[in-house]
């Protein structure tokens, strides 16, 4: 077969612009979504992107007001102020998604918080944490984790490490307070 210099160049073209196209997909394969790619909205309505707690440690939980494990507000108040200097950021995330024990507005899950359980850590607006409509961070987090790692009920929790990555998820069931909670957040600690 006899190739001419047009057909030589045709092939070294190809050639280049296949490589070219493959580093081009494997540089961006290599940026990895991180939590921080994911933003809230504060229940006061302001921007709350998780790239502002870039460094900390998150500890991500699906609230609501009316729940059986309501109670370990308490208990993420006490982990907030025990570990808050260290590095420890708590986000209760109000959702209505499970038994409709989240009915209120914002304002009216920010009072019953601080009223209730004294709560000063951040929460963002309500918000859906499965369904159609779930936010953009929950329908990530359980793509990185598994199908088993999605929350089941309220208080469900997401670990995220200093540098975005979900590093672990606790159930419902397991408390704020619980040794194998709090081993996971120390040991994620800037």
């Amino acid at each position: 077969m006899i190739v001419n210099y047009s057909q030589k160049l045709l092939m070294i073209l190809v050639f280049l612009l296949v490589i070219f196209l493959g580093l081009n997909t494997m540089a961006a394969a290599s940026k990895s979504i991180t939590a921080y790619d994911f933003s809230f909205t504060s229940i006061d309505g302001n921007p709350l992107p998780l790239s502002s707690f870039t460094g900390k440690a998150v500890l991500v939980v699906n609230t609501a007001s009316y729940c059986g494990f309501t109670s370990q507000y308490s208990q993420l108040q006490t982990l907030w102020h025990a570990y808050r200097d260290r590095g420890l950021i708590v986000l209760g995330v109000p959702s209505n998604d499970f038994g409709a024990q989240e009915p209120g507005t914002n304002n009216e899950i920010k009072a019953f918080c601080e009223v209730n359980f004294d709560i000063d850590f951040p929460l963002t607006e309500k918000v859906h944490v499965k369904g159609e409509s779930v936010h953009p961070f929950y329908a990530w987090a359980e793509r990185k984790l598994g199908v088993f790692a999605k929350p089941r009920w309220n208080f469900h929790k997401y670990l995220i490490a200093p540098d975005g990555h979900l590093v672990n998820w606790f159930s419902s069931v397991t408390s704020p307070s619980s040794s194998r909670l709090t081993k996971a957040v120390e040991a994620v600690l800037p």
